[in-house]
């Protein structure tokens, strides 16, 4: 065994969208290396040794492939098992490190570098490195440019003919946008080579009708892919009319796409052969993996680490597969015989089951798709990295997701944020399916109460909908018309009855609607060009909605007319309930040159509150888009390192398991290995993070209560802090503004008498009254770090007040917090007995202790959750009048931290 951490083992996708595997050299690597060093070139040797260097020797090879993985660490890159590159670092002092690397001459410029020194550079920071030396040689200037490129704060000086440059290993800004800016093009990258591939092999091409292998190939040919299929079948010398192959192997040209339809236990053997053949992706359609067990899984784990072993990226198991309808590719690489025509709507669907039906509904309606993607079991390729590739995607203008879960939720709720401030994204949320995910762990379901799903897909910008009848209502109207600038709805139509419902669905929805301008029964083609005309000139209306229903002298078609034409220049959205047609029909879609839905087509609803709650979801995603999104405020006087200290020995400490009783984030059983710290250190922690905790005295007996008040200070309250017990100011088990110890002594024992020993009463100094609220924190399995908020009542835990934001928390994240509860208004009056506006609670305290506690959990995984209860908000501040802790050891760092790599194969 190797004394490495396992983090330190990566798969990582290229600048050409290739992958390969990284992690530390080991003495077995001996003649990895030697077979490397062969290869490279006069030049890369010399700039790497500054001298020539043709061979290495026994003792450079020992004293290179041996080191301790403290003060000298080398990384490798594999492709296929082969060495392609290195980089290592030296300590010279305990702060600083040489840095070198080097990469074979036929795998530079495809971002090796970068990504090496990336991850050395998060290896030396756990080692306590905080500067790298490297010493270049002036002509280098590709080596020169990685270590300038790389966003650090860097040093150069120049002596003896040598450039030396010094970097500050600290994360920055400007090193964090480096990092992801080359994983969102190098995953973009490796997607495109899946969707614009110019050579696709059917393995498993069948010549029984019916089956997933020929359903597959006449797929292919039936929609007119430009370049050239190649069945395989070990027998047929042809399927379907085109020439077969007994292996890829046989095959003469170069195979760009793999689609896999061989049974489960022959997939291995089959990827095996497309890395010898230098396959790009694989699309395996075949099931059997990890849907199916514990042996379907471990072979779902073997495919996926060689595929990218050999630089190649995998779709599926167990999908429908992938479809691009570029007329320069016409790629219908799915089991689907249809596929929509081309169109702005990018489509990821986890789900292979549904992919089909999916595929006719979006048809159905008259839409179209740039791309589509069915990932089946998401061993490899997720909707994280389709969101990379969508992202700078021309022909995507709406991006459309069917999720059972998120392998990186994380990473999603980055990219998804970012992706929404260009392009609408829009997810349908299925029943929390754990497909992939090992029997009993809850990673990736969606396990949230509903109301708070909704909230942090919004947070994130993304349109969460319920059903795939309603993402293809938002869909339509994103894809065909613009954006309504706000929310105000003009309402006109032949219909007075359906001209109310309309305006009933819009205050329901939030929106703001005008009075419905009824046209009557017998209104011709002119009266709604009249009404729609005044409708769109009215600057206090930002989107309109049509109602029409046949009369007795059918116009419908002079009424579509006048829509299609004031929807070809209108700013604002139009939708219609028209006929009782859904999608966009033929009568109101405007079309491209070959026949299919352009920009200006109006969306048909079959009822008026499909349309308008479809409007309502465009105009909250506008609004989203307009938001300020706040900064995350300097907060200086954090004590990280001390933090880590106290996490780090409270976990060795170890301790009971805690109790989570109330805890929001997961419906799932605590984690056995959750440790609830004791009260002290509890306090020790959140002080790093300048969260003060009242102290309170905890007491056996009414004398002793007696004391603990005369050490604190009148007046006081004595309380139950036994974790089944409410530590809610007014609750059953608190006594409060005791001023005596006469009071204190028969509040004791009133409440020992009443709640016995397992109340574990405590004696604490009594906070100048205000609002009682509760506030926890905790990692979610389905997006990370999330903070809940709530008033600290009965009422708000019978109506379940809370709202949820994802970690960490901007300023404006904080405040929407605050106001998304429903008795937020209690925070922002005059308490009871107040007579003057200094007595207000001081909110903007309550903000800065959210932004706080989000930092905390989002900065430490080991902190599974965080109970601040209450917390009483008055004039004078917030103030934490009780708070738990419990902690959950953290083996490797979180997915999304550290340097880019692509998910682990074991989720």
């Amino acid at each position: 065994m190797h004394s490495y951490p396992n983090h330190w083992e990566a798969d990582v996708v290229l600048t050409d969208g290739g992958t390969a595997h990284l992690r530390p050299i080991v003495p077995e690597d001996a003649d990895l290396l030697r077979e490397f060093h062969s290869r490279l070139s006069p030049e890369t040797i010399y700039y790497r040794f500054f001298a020539p260097y043709p061979k290495l020797s026994s003792r450079d090879v020992q004293r290179f492939t041996t080191v301790d993985y403290e003060d000298r660490v080398a990384l490798i890159a594999t492709i296929s098992g082969v060495m392609v590159a290195v980089v290592r670092y030296d300590k010279v002092t305990p702060e600083e490190a040489e840095v070198a690397f080097v990469v074979e001459d036929a795998h530079q410029g495809r971002g090796l570098a970068s990504v090496l020194l990336e991850h050395i550079g998060a290896a030396a920071r756990e080692r306590g490195v905080r500067r790298f030396i490297a010493d270049v040689l002036p002509e280098n200037r590709r080596m020169i440019n990685v270590f300038r490129e790389a966003g650090y704060t860097a040093q150069q000086t120049f002596d003896e003919g040598v450039i030396r440059l010094t970097l500050d290993l600290a994360p920055t800004d400007s090193s964090q946008e480096v990092m992801r800016a080359r994983e969102q093009r190098a995953e973009s990258r490796s997607i495109a080579r899946l969707l614009f591939p110019e050579s696709v092999a059917v393995i498993g091409a069948s010549r029984t009708a019916h089956t997933i292998g020929q359903t597959a190939l006449r797929n292919l040919l039936a929609g007119d892919f430009q370049g050239p299929v190649y069945p395989v079948h070990p027998e047929a010398k042809a399927v379907a009319g085109v020439r077969a192959y007994r292996s890829v192997l046989d095959i003469p040209d170069p195979v760009d796409l793999a689609v896999v339809a061989v049974r489960a236990d022959m997939v291995g053997d089959v990827v095996g052969e497309c890395a010898q053949k230098g396959v790009h992706g694989l699309v395996v359609v075949s099931s059997g993996f990890g849907e199916s067990g514990p042996e379907g899984r471990a072979r779902q784990e073997e495919l996926v680490r060689t595929a990218r072993a050999a630089g190649m990226r995998v779709v599926g198991p167990n999908c429908l597969g992938i479809a691009n309808t570029d007329p320069a590719v016409s790629l219908n690489a799915t089991l689907s015989p249809h596929v929509p025509p081309r169109g702005p709507i990018g489509f990821f669907s986890q789900s292979g089951a549904l992919g089909r039906a999916i595929l006719q509904r979006v048809a159905e309606r008259g839409m179209g798709l740039s791309t589509f993607v069915s990932a089946g079991n998401r061993a490899d390729v997720s909707g994280n990295d389709l969101i990379q590739y969508w992202q700078e995607d021309p022909a995507t203008e709406v991006v459309l997701q069917y999720l059972e879960s998120l392998g990186n939720p994380r990473k999603f709720t980055r990219l998804a944020r970012r992706l929404a401030q260009h392009k609408p994204v829009v997810a349908v949320r299925s029943g929390g399916s754990t497909q992939g995910v090992p029997t009993g762990h809850a990673a990736g379901a969606l396990d949230l109460p509903d109301y708070a799903v909704t909230s942090l897909f919004q947070q994130a910008g993304v349109v969460r909908v319920d059903d795939i009848t309603q993402l293809f209502d938002v869909a339509q109207l994103f894809a065909y018309q613009p954006l309504p600038a706000g929310p105000s709805v003009g309402i006109l139509g032949n219909s007075d009855s359906l001209g109310l419902l309309v305006k009933d669905a819009c205050v329901r929805s939030g929106l703001r609607p005008h009075d419905p301008v009824d046209l009557g029964p017998t209104a011709t083609a002119a009266d709604f060009d009249a009404a729609l005309t005044a409708a769109l000139a009215d600057d206090s209306v930002h989107s309109v909605v049509v109602v029409f229903i046949p009369a007795l002298t059918p116009i419908s078609d002079d009424v579509a007319e006048v829509l299609r034409a004031k929807a070809a220049t209108s700013a604002k959205p139009i939708v219609t309930t028209y006929l009782g047609y859904q999608g966009l029909p033929e009568e109101l879609r405007r079309t491209g040159e070959n026949g299919e839905a352009v920009r200006g087509s109006i969306p048909s609803y079959p009822a008026p509150e499909d349309a308008v709650r479809a409007l309502a979801h465009a105009t909250r995603y506008t609004l989203w888009r307009r938001r300020d999104p706040g900064r995350h405020p300097e907060l200086p006087d954090i004590e990280g390192a001390r933090a880590r200290e106290i996490i780090d020995r409270s976990l060795a400490d170890g301790g009971g398991a805690g109790d989570v009783h109330g805890v929001w984030f997961t419906s799932e059983p605590v984690h056995k290995e959750e440790t609830a710290v004791d009260p002290a250190t509890a306090r020790d922690l959140l002080a790093c993070y300048g969260i003060d905790v009242w102290p309170d005295i905890a007491v056996a007996s009414a004398d002793e209560a007696v004391a603990a008040a005369e050490e604190l200070g009148y007046p006081v309250v004595v309380k139950a802090n036994a974790p089944d017990l409410r530590l809610r100011a007014g609750g059953s088990g608190i006594r409060a503004d005791l001023r005596t110890a006469s009071d204190v002594h028969g509040a004791f024992t009133a409440l020992h008498d009443r709640l016995g020993d397992e109340a574990m009463l405590v004696v604490q100094r009594m906070v100048v009254p205000g609002v009682p609220t509760v506030v926890r924190a905790g990692e979610n399995p389905s997006f990370g770090s999330v903070v809940g908020f709530g008033l600290g009542d009965v009422t708000a835990e019978l109506l379940d007040d809370r709202a949820f934001r994802l970690a960490p928390l901007t300023d404006a994240d904080a405040a929407d917090l605050v106001h998304a509860v429903r008795a937020a208004p209690l925070l922002f009056g005059l308490p009871a007995g107040a007579t003057s506006l200094a007595e207000q609670p001081d909110v903007e305290a309550l903000q800065v202790l959210l932004i706080r506690l989000s930092r905390m959990v989002d900065a430490f995984p080991e902190v599974a959750h965080v109970d601040l209860d209450p917390v009483m908000v008055n004039a004078e501040g917030a103030h934490v009048l009780g708070a738990r802790v419990w902690l959950r050891p953290a083996a490797e760092p979180r997915p999304d931290s550290g340097p880019r790599r692509l998910r682990g194969v074991t989720f």
